[in-house]
């Protein structure tokens, strides 16, 4: 399949291809930096300490077009406070990225007391074309990395458009093939109940608006809470 143009958001494509939406003027990557030190998880009086969850992504975990306080790492924080968990959330998204631009930068941006690494990645890659062997090995290398650390993953899907035909069919497999292959818990679309509905899109048709980070965050966390308690 020939490359497609890139965009930067995760599923730009999606949109444009299936709801006909006039794309935004491009945006140049952002280029990846190590985070920033945090300070440390803090404990409750029972001395229980705070579960730590980062999103390794692109411009749908980075908050792209939004203000932080409505970015999506915050908005699952609060949805997953609202359950009763003592969790932080951690943002590692560079809008942009690809799975291959994730596995180099995976060390770095996943910090080591990380409790459960969200993977969000390979949108930008179906965007391009490339080649679902490779995405799939680049996103097989970013897990095996991360379990090398002791950190549990929880793999976000995404969904190709039905118009990219046998690529779709074969991109869209890579999420619940390496699942079931590396036992890991999988969310199967990250932009489920957002993706083509325009009142919760921004006005260039792409990104989520605020109300749609707040339904990926609550679709995102019985997940994510699940994953934590080593469900």
């Amino acid at each position: 399949m020939p490359p497609i143009p890139r965009r930067t958001l995760l599923t730009g494509g999606l949109g444009l291809v299936l709801a006909g939406c006039s794309p935004a003027k491009d945006d140049p990557p952002e280029t990846p930096a190590a985070p920033s030190a945090s300070p440390p998880p803090t404990a409750d009086s029972s001395g229980a300490l705070e579960k730590v969850v980062t999103l390794l992504g692109d411009s749908i975990t980075a908050g792209f077009g939004l203000p932080s306080a409505e970015a999506l790492p915050v908005r699952l924080e609060e949805a997953l406070r609202a359950k009763g968990l003592r969790v932080r959330v951690r943002g590692a998204g560079v809008s942009g990225d690809t799975t291959g631009g994730g596995l180099a930068r995976v060390g770095y941006s996943v910090q080591d007391d990380t409790d459960l690494c969200i993977v969000a990645l390979g949108g930008n890659d179906m965007l391009q074309g490339v080649d679902p062997k490779t995405v799939r090995a680049n996103l097989e290398a970013i897990i095996a990395s991360l379990k090398a650390r002791d950190i549990p993953v929880l793999l976000a899907g995404m969904k190709a458009p039905p118009q990219y035909g046998a690529y779709a069919a074969e991109f869209d497999r890579i999420f619940v093939d390496l699942a079931r292959q590396d036992d890991v818990p999988a969310y199967p679309f990250l932009l489920e109940g957002v993706a083509l509905d325009r009142r919760y899109n921004q006005p260039d048709g792409i990104h989520p608006n605020a109300r749609g980070v707040r339904i990926i965050a609550e679709g995102l966390a019985p997940v994510v809470a699940t994953a934590l308690s080593g469900g």
